[in-house]
């Protein structure tokens, strides 16, 4: 017997449907999101619990020679049936967890802590008995050499990147030279498909130093073409633009609301925009269409990264058919409701590799991933950095957009899939399945890639007593300023006869910046690369309206603006 009950997810209606076409998922609640088959769990189960390595070994042979080709990778996922991608991914995921509870002596304890047996799990089927980690019950709890591989830190080749968390305290994340080789051999085929194959000029205008995505995204954009590491700095990137010149293609990587000051610094000083040919990249936070339209105004096209330093940068891209099913379900809420759901918010929709990213949603809606590579010094299984999402196979989106009249395979020529100039260069989709993002679920906003917490906000306006004692509520918002460029906001709720006029408002602007600099760490690096984008915007309101209409009667005051 297994030392716990196995969570079973029920089929969907339409399960005979995806067995006819011998899927490994089935759609379950909404189209195309994933859960295991019969069929999946038999074949986990055949391959794991009669010899793993039977299957798997020569799997992992044929994935690495074909994985060192982006030409050969591209035809592996157009020519294998999506169910054996499917199913070879989750067998890759399962002996990496397997690998973890018997060689990462943290790993061992917290399964312990949690009232399991290391011992007595079996191989098949592993996954679904096996707890989530994360920060707080993981990270936090266990030292990190007792995180890696064997109780053993490893020196040769090896890098840390740095991340904080919402009181600044940095977090520490090791990597050793094989993890970074196919992390950066990731990221330059995500290149050399989004961007094409010819000669291009990058410029990584991400903050550099020991955060992983300036460093990394470097490294890996080093494989695809010429690059230029400047960080945020917008007076470099122009001049740097107008020394090579207009004769080559470029790729400018940053923060999305970065890109957007570098078009409008550049347009005030009467760069000549129109005669370069420009791609963008941008990542570290979510980005609204909207700030896409303005960007595809200068850049060709627009794409987006996810990822977590916790896990990888790389995790998942944006691509021509994800841009595009993104933006039709902005102009049709009809596409938005099937795929989606309810939730008044447009994700972020991304695609990605199962085969190295193994994804699972939990039941608050969160996702859940499992590297099953096993060259990570630190393995990561059913961690959950609390964005909520969802998954969706490809299949089951193409079914979808048919019921509605729409074809996946040219979703790209529609009007509503345009850009501000025209239609978006379009290619033949992959059919990978997609990841879906609505954000971070604990609760921050990021304005060029640094996080800002509720808890920052609260440790600073409690240490005001002048403020406090005028202040119904706080909350925490994404703002604009006059030029439409996003900027940390906070709005208090006044008490009934308390002044904030323009010069209170100065005061407090200041009092929340400096304490942000002086906590958040995130925040302070961010503002020394580029003050004009991290300047807070702060705002007062009588007690009930803006932003705080209809906190009346709850129990806990809502800390950020729903949005």
């Amino acid at each position: 017997m297994p030392p716990v009950e196995k969570r079973r997810t029920e089929p969907a209606a339409d399960e005979a449907h995806e067995a006819n076409e011998a899927r490994a998922v089935v759609p379950t609640g909404r189209p195309g999101q994933f859960s295991s088959t019969g069929i999946g769990r038999h074949l986990t189960a055949s391959a794991l619990g009669l010899g793993r390595n039977a299957w798997l070994l020569p799997l992992d042979v044929a994935f690495r020679t074909v994985g060192v080709r982006y030409g050969w990778l591209r035809s592996l996922f157009r020519s294998v049936p999506a169910p054996i991608i499917a199913v070879s991914g989750r067998l890759r995921a399962e002996r990496a967890a397997w690998r973890a509870l018997h060689r990462v002596p943290a790993y061992r304890a917290y399964l312990t802590a949690n009232h399991l047996d290391p011992d007595r799990f079996y191989p098949a089927g592993i996954l679904e008995s096996l707890p989530e980690t994360d920060k707080q019950r993981y990270i936090d709890a266990y030292p990190l050499k007792d995180r890696c591989v064997d109780g053993r830190i490893r020196f040769k080749g090896v890098t840390i990147d740095e991340s904080s968390g919402s009181t600044g305290t940095p977090y520490n994340w090791i990597r050793g030279a094989a993890e970074r080789r196919i992390a950066h051999r990731n990221i330059a085929f995500f290149a050399r498909y989004a961007y094409g194959k010819g000669d291009l000029v990058t410029l990584n205008a991400f903050s550099m130093g020991a955060w992983a995505t300036g460093f990394n995204m470097s490294l890996g954009l080093n494989r695809h073409g010429l690059v230029k590491s400047i960080g945020p700095d917008i007076g470099k990137i122009l001049s740097t633009l107008d020394y090579l010149g207009p004769s080559y293609r470029y790729l400018i990587c940053g923060y999305p609301p970065f890109l957007k000051h570098l078009l409008d610094e550049g347009e005030r000083a009467g760069f000549p925009w129109a005669s370069f040919g420009l791609s963008a990249l941008v990542g570290g936070e979510g980005m609204a269409e909207e700030l896409r339209d303005r960007l595809l105004e200068r850049f060709e096209v627009v794409y987006s990264g996810y990822g977590a330093t916790d896990l990888e940068i790389g995790m998942a891209a944006e691509s021509p058919v994800s841009v595009a099913l993104r933006r039709m379900a902005r102009a049709r809420p009809e596409v938005r409701r099937d795929l989606f759901g309810g939730d008044p918010r447009l994700p972020m929709v991304f695609q990605y590799n199962p085969l190295i990213h193994y994804l699972e949603t939990n039941q608050r809606g969160e996702l859940l991933c499992t590297v099953s590579r096993l060259d990570l010094m630190t393995p990561r299984i059913r961690y959950n950095v609390h964005d909520a999402g969802g998954l969706l196979s490809y299949g089951g989106v193409r079914r979808s957009l048919s019921r509605l009249g729409l074809d996946i395979e040219r979703l790209g020529t529609y009007p509503e899939a345009a850009g501000p100039r025209g239609p978006l260069p379009w290619s033949e989709p992959l059919p990978l399945p997609f990841v879906y993002v609505f954000g971070r679920r604990d609760a921050t906003i990021s304005v060029m890639g640094a996080n800002i917490y509720p808890e920052d906000l609260e440790s600073i306006i409690y240490a005001e007593p002048e403020l406090i004692r005028d202040l119904e509520s706080f909350m925490l918002t994404m703002a604009l300023d006059d030029d439409g460029n996003p900027r940390p906001g906070i709005a208090l709720e006044a008490r009934t006869g308390a002044d904030f006029d323009a010069d209170r408002l100065a005061s407090v602007t200041e009092q929340i910046r400096e304490g942000l600099r002086r906590l958040n760490l995130d925040f302070r690096e961010a503002y020394l690369e580029y003050p004009a984008a991290m300047e807070p915007i702060v705002t007062a309101y009588p007690p009930g309206l803006g932003p705080f209409a209809g906190d009346a009667g709850r129990i806990k005051p809502r800390r950020i603006a729903a949005g």
